[in-house]
C-alpha cells in the first residue's frame, strides 16, 4: 500500500503498489500487491467486473441488483503477462492492468482506448463512521459525454455536473435538486463514437463527479463498502443499455390495462365520489383504465385498511368499477401505525419484525398515521410477512399497489437515523448501508406479494424510491413535482434519464403533484405523458377544491385532451411492443437522441426530442404561447404525423405547434400497428387491427408483438411475433409479413394505411391476385385497404 501524505493515517488516501502474485480460476482473475486484491470477474466478451479489497479481506460477495443466477456468456477470454501489464484479452476487449499500481486501462480489439484510470482505485479510513471510503477516478478522454445516473433534475449530459445517490423525499423539488428519490449508480460515457457503461454495485451513499472538481478526471466513490463495479462496452450507446439490463433484470410483461391512462389526486373519497369519476369518463368517452386511491382510502391512515366510513364496502366499489372496465390501485406506505389494537402492528411488534434503533429501541417516527415503526425489508423474514398481507387487498378485487414514502421519509427527521439496523439478509448492518435499498425492497415484496395473490392475473406495483435492478418488479414515476412549465421539461429529462438507466416503465404527475396547472400547461403536459410508458395524472388537490381531472379547464381542454387519451390507445399495439422489446432485448423504451444517432455530435446536448421505441420521435412543447419550435431530427427521412409532411433528418426544422398538436415525428419506412378507438383494454374483442405503413425508398423492419394483455401464456408460447418488412421503389411498395406464434388473438382483418406514396397507384397486387384502386382508396399521397390478416404480402404500384 503506498500512503500519499499527510501523515495522519485517518486522513490519508491509500493506493494499491505493485503486484506480487496473480491467480487465475475459471473466468475469475486475482491479483495481489502487498494488502490489496483485485478480483477480475470476465462475464461476457463486453462486460468485466472489477472488485477490490481494500486490506486483503473481501466482504459477502451479495447484491440486490444482480440476480444471483447472472451467467457468463464468453465467446473468447485469454491472459498474458508482460513486462509491465497484464493483458485480458476477450472478442471484443482488451483490459491492461498496470503491474506497479493496479491501474486499468480498456480498449477496444483495435487498441483505442475506451476507458481508462486516472487514480484508479483507492481508498482511506473513515474515522467518523467506520469502515472505508473507497474511490475510483478515470480519465476524461477527448470531447467525453456522460449520461444516465437515473433520477437527476439535470441535463441529459452530465459532463460538468456532480451528484449523489441517496433516496430522499424531495416535496416540491426544483432542477438541479440533488438527490432525489431513487439510487442508480449507472452511468455511460461517449467519445470517439465509443459507447460503454460503469455500473457501481454499492448500496452505500454514493457520489459521481464528471469533472466538476478536476475537468480531467470522472470519479466515482462510496463512503463504505466495497469499490465493485461492472465496465460494459458498447459501441453503440443502445449495445450498453442493454447488457446493464440484463445484468440488473429484466421485467415481466405489464398487464396491457397498465400502459392505458390512469387517473389520481390526494384523494379520491368517500366511495360515491369514485364512482362519479368513473362515471364521468364513461359519459365523457375519455378512454381510462385505472383509478388511483390515495392514502384517505384507509382507516386512520393505517395501511392495509379501509374507512369503515368513506369507503364500507370496498369489495362492492371494486366491483362497481370493474362493471364499468376500471381497475383500482391503492398507496400502501412503509409506516405501521403504533396502535395495540391495529393488527398488523401487534403482529410485526410480536415477531420483531421493526426496524430498531442502535441501543434496541424501535425505530419510531411520525408519517400519515402519526407515530409508526417500520419493517425490516432486508429481512427475507420480514419480506415474506409483508407479502402474505396484499392477500386482504387482492380478496377486496385490488388489481395494483403504489408505494410511496419509502426512501424511507419521516417527518420532521426527514428518512431515518444512521443508527438504524438492518438484517441485510442475513449479514447485519446500519442504515448507512440498507438506506438506498429500503423503497426497493419493499416493493420487491409488495411485487412478489401480488404475483402470488392475483394469479393467474399480472401484478402492477408503482414505487416512488428503488434502486437499480427495480425493473424487474416495479414501475416509478417521478415524485413531487409541480405545476410549472420547468418541471414539465425536468419530466420529459426524468423519464429519458430513467429509462436508459434500466427502468423504462416510468412517467410523471402530469399537471404537476404540486400547484393547479391552467389549461395549456395541462394539455402540453398531458401530450407529453402519451408517450411515456407510465400516464397519470395525479395533483395534491385536496389542499384545494381544485380537481385535475381531464374536463375540469373546460371543454376546449377536455376536447384536446380527449384526442390524445384516443391517441393513447390507438398506440397500445407499438407500446405494449416495444415495452416487449425492452423485457426481452433489455432495450430502453425512450431514447434520447445520443442514443439513436451517437455519431452526431448535436444530439450530445439535445433534451427536448426523444424517440418511443424503434420508430416514434417525439418533442414536447415546453413554453406557455409557444406557437412555433425548432425540432432536430436525426439523419433520415421522417413524417409528421399530423399532415404527413416529410423532412430530411441531420439538421433543424422549425414545427408549427397549435395546442391540439406536439411535434410528432415517424421513421419513414416504419409499420405503426393501432387498436381501433377504445374506452378501456378489454372493452370489446379487437377483430381488426389498423396498420399505418410509412414509404421509404430503402428496406426497413418493424415488429409487432402480441399476446393475452395478461395472464402467463405468453411464457409457454402464447403469442405472435409478427415482423414487417416494408421496400420502396421508384413505382411500387412491397410490405413483406413473417409470422410466428400460436396466439388466437381474435383480429383476423388488417385495415392498411399506405403513406407518403411518391406515385400515383393504380392496383395492389396479394397473394398473386390483381386489385384496381379507386378514387376512394387513394388520397394525397396515401392508400387505404383492408385486407385479411393472413396476407403475406402486399405491392403498391
Amino acid at each position: 500500500m503506498q500512503p500519499v501524505a499527510p501523515t495522519n493515517k485517518y486522513s490519508i488516501k491509500y493506493f494499491p503498489d505493485t503486484v506480487r502474485s496473480w491467480t487465475k480460476e475459471g473466468n475469475y482473475l486475482y491479483f495481489h500487491t502487498t494488502e490489496t486484491i483485485l478480483e477480475v470477474r470476465v462475464i461476457s466478451d463486453k462486460v468485466v467486473r472489477f472488485r477490490y479489497a481494500a486490506d486483503g479481506d473481501f466482504q459477502r460477495d451479495f447484491s440486490y441488483a444482480v440476480p444471483a443466477e447472472l451467467k457468463e456468456s464468453l465467446v473468447f477470454f485469454d491472459i498474458q503477462e508482460n513486462e509491465e501489464t497484464f493483458e485480458i484479452v476477450t472478442a471484443l476487449i482488451r483490459v491492461l492492468i498496470d503491474k506497479d499500481n493496479l491501474r486499468i486501462t480498456i480498449t477496444d480489439s483495435e487498441g483505442r482506448i475506451i476507458n481508462q484510470d486516472e487514480q484508479g482505485f483507492h481508498w482511506q479510513y473513515y474515522l467518523s463512521k467506520g469502515g472505508k471510503i473507497v474511490y475510483c477516478s478515470k480519465q476524461i478522454q477527448e470531447d467525453e459525454n456522460f449520461f444516465g445516473l437515473g433520477d437527476k433534475a439535470a441535463a441529459l449530459n452530465l459532463l460538468g455536473k456532480r451528484f449523489e445517490n441517496y433516496g430522499a423525499d424531495t416535496y416540491g423539488y426544483q432542477r438541479d435538486t440533488d438527490p432525489l428519490y431513487k439510487n442508480i449508480p449507472f452511468y455511460y460515457g461517449l467519445h470517439h463514437g465509443i459507447g460503454y457503461g460503469i455500473f457501481f454495485d454499492n448500496t452505500f451513499r454514493t457520489l459521481f463527479d464528471f469533472g466538476n472538481e478536476r475537468p480531467e478526471a470522472c470519479s466515482f466513490w462510496a463512503r463504505g463498502g466495497e469499490m465493485n463495479y461492472y465496465f460494459i462496452y458498447g459501441p453503440q450507446l443502445l449495445d450498453v443499455a442493454r447488457e446493464y439490463t440484463r445484468i440488473t433484470g429484466t421485467p415481466d410483461l405489464p398487464p396491457m390495462w397498465a400502459l392505458g391512462y390512469q387517473q389520481s389526486r390526494w384523494s379520491y373519497f368517500p366511495d360515491k365520489r369514485v364512482v362519479e369519476i368513473a362515471h364521468e369518463f364513461r359519459n365523457r368517452h375519455i378512454p381510462c383504465d385505472v383509478i388511483h386511491l390515495d392514502i384517505d382510502y384507509m382507516e386512520g391512515f393505517r395501511c392495509f385498511t379501509f374507512s369503515e366510513e368513506n369507503f364500507p364496502d370496498p369489495a362492492g366499489l371494486v366491483k362497481t368499477l370493474a362493471d364499468m372496465g376500471f381497475k383500482v390501485v391503492v398507496i400502501i406506505d412503509p409506516g405501521i401505525k403504533v396502535d395495540p389494537e391495529y393488527e398488523i402492528y401487534q403482529e410485526g411488534l410480536a415477531k420483531n419484525y421493526f426496524c430498531r434503533r442502535a441501543d434496541g429501541a424501535l425505530m419510531e417516527g411520525d408519517v400519515w398515521p402519526g407515530q409508526c415503526v417500520f419493517p425490516d425489508f432486508t429481512n427475507p423474514e420480514v419480506r415474506a410477512w409483508w407479502r402474505s398481507l396484499f392477500k386482504r387487498l387482492v380478496d377486496v378485487g385490488i388489481r395494483g399497489v403504489w408505494n410511496d414514502m419509502n426512501e424511507p421519509a419521516v417527518f420532521e427527521i426527514g428518512t431515518f437515523p444512521e443508527d438504524v439496523r438492518h438484517d441485510y439478509d442475513g449479514d447485519p448492518c446500519s442504515h448507512r448501508k440498507a438506506h438506498n435499498i429500503y423503497g426497493h425492497l419493499m416493493s420487491r415484496a409488495t411485487a412478489e406479494g401480488l404475483k402470488k395473490y392475483l394469479m393467474p392475473h399480472r401484478p402492477f406495483v408503482i414505487t416512488r424510491s428503488c434502486y437499480a435492478g427495480a425493473q424487474q418488479w416495479t414501475s416509478v414515476w417521478t415524485g413531487d413535482n409541480s405545476a410549472t412549465w420547468d418541471h414539465l421539461s425536468l419530466a420529459s429529462l426524468q423519464c429519458q434519464r430513467m429509462a436508459v438507466s434500466g427502468i423504462s416503465f416510468i412517467g410523471s404527475d402530469i399537471g404537476g403533484f404540486i400547484g393547479e396547472p391552467d389549461g395549456e400547461l395541462y394539455i402540453r403536459w398531458l401530450q407529453l405523458a402519451t408517450f411515456h410508458p407510465f400516464m397519470r395524472t395525479h395533483s395534491a388537490s385536496n389542499e384545494t377544491n381544485f380537481n385535475q381531472d381531464p374536463w375540469s379547464f373546460g371543454s376546449k381542454v377536455e376536447f384536446i385532451a380527449r384526442k390524445f387519451i384516443r391517441l393513447r390507445y390507438h398506440l397500445l399495439p407499438y407500446l405494449y411492443t416495444t415495452f416487449w422489446q425492452y423485457a426481452t432485448e433489455g432495450t430502453p423504451m425512450l431514447r434520447p437522441m445520443a442514443f439513436v444517432a451517437q455519431e452526431d455530435a448535436e444530439t450530445y446536448h439535445r433534451d427536448h426530442e426523444f424517440m418511443l421505441g424503434d420508430h416514434l420521435l417525439i418533442s414536447h412543447v415546453s413554453e406557455p404561447g409557444m406557437q412555433e419550435k425548432q425540432v432536430y431530427l436525426p439523419e433520415g427521412n421522417w413524417y409528421y404525423y399530423w399532415n404527413d409532411k416529410t423532412y430530411a433528418g441531420g439538421t433543424s426544422f422549425p414545427i408549427s405547434t397549435p395546442l391540439d398538436e406536439i411535434p410528432l415525428f415517424v421513421k419513414a419506412g416504419a409499420v405503426i400497428p393501432q387498436y381501433p378507438r377504445m374506452e378501456f383494454v378489454g372493452a370489446e374483442p379487437v377483430s381488426e387491427m389498423i396498420l399505418h405503413v410509412y414509404y421509404e425508398a430503402s428496406t426497413v423492419h418493424s415488429i409487432l408483438y402480441e399476446d393475452a394483455g395478461d395472464n402467463y401464456g405468453y411464457r409457454n408460447g402464447q403469442f405472435n411475433v409478427i415482423r414487417y418488412k416494408v421496400t420502396g421503389g421508384e413505382r411500387s411498395l412491397r410490405l413483406k409479413k413473417k409470422f410466428i406464434g400460436k396466439y388466437e388473438s381474435g383480429c383476423y382483418r388488417n385495415r392498411i394505411i399506405f403513406h407518403g406514396l411518391p406515385f400515383e397507384a393504380k392496383e395492389y397486387v396479394i397473394e398473386g391476385k390483381t386489385y384496381k384502386l379507386s378514387k376512394r382508396n387513394f388520397a394525397l399521397g396515401t392508400v387505404k385497404i383492408a385486407v385479411d390478416r393472413s396476407f403475406e404480402e402486399i405491392i403498391i404500384r
